[in-house]
């Protein structure tokens, strides 16, 4: 893929068809370190320690309209051509976690891309899911938990336009604080 967020996107509907309720978000960077990892945790069906091996192969697939999963496979070589790898743990009943650790002064490093578009399409196509986002970049942090968001809007449903339209400008204005040295403070 062209950029991680896309990863990310397709992890996280993985979590859906897997009936997670909650599905936890984190973008973690370490500038000095040259460090990004990615993490996509749920509380969905959980997989088997054999569903857990057959889904790194890319000929594996739980999907019927096609005959190949080519996203973890991806994910994993992308961050294993960083110098970087991913591991998944999962328990049935308990849900799956994937973390993909790159390193960003690797030249094969993908772009992490544009994450507010795809926190924003997540949240406002799954508004019956609870998402938590958190975006640190060298120990400055910024948290959305829609839980708390959906309590605010006093029933304002998250697919709204104007929702969607202020969620992906508030994520992309506190990200770019992040990188600026600035902190995000949650009103």
């Amino acid at each position: 893929m062209r950029e991680l967020s896309l990863n990310v996107l397709d992890i996280a509907q993985n979590s859906i068809a897997a009936g997670a309720a909650c599905i936890r978000i984190e973008v973690l960077e370490d500038t000095k370190a040259h460090t990004l990892v990615l993490g996509i945790y749920d509380d969905g069906c959980g997989m088997t320690d054999e569903q857990v091996q057959r889904v790194l192969d890319p000929f594996y697939t739980t999907r019927t309209t096609r005959k190949v999963g080519m996203g973890i496979p991806l994910f994993r070589l992308a961050a294993q051509q960083t110098g970087g790898d991913l591991e998944i743990s999962s328990k049935v009943g308990i849900g799956t976690s994937v973390r993909a650790t790159f390193h960003t002064d690797n030249v094969d490093c993908t772009p992490l891309g544009d994450m507010a578009s795809t926190m924003c399409t997540l949240i406002t196509m799954n508004t019956d899911r609870q998402f938590l986002y958190r975006h640190r970049v060298d120990g400055r942090e910024f948290v959305l938990d829609t839980a708390e968001l959906a309590a605010l809007l006093e029933g304002v449903p998250l697919s709204d336009p104007a929702v969607a339209q202020w969620l992906r400008d508030f994520i992309r204005e506190n990200t770019e604080s992040l990188y600026k040295g600035e902190t995000y403070e949650n009103d």
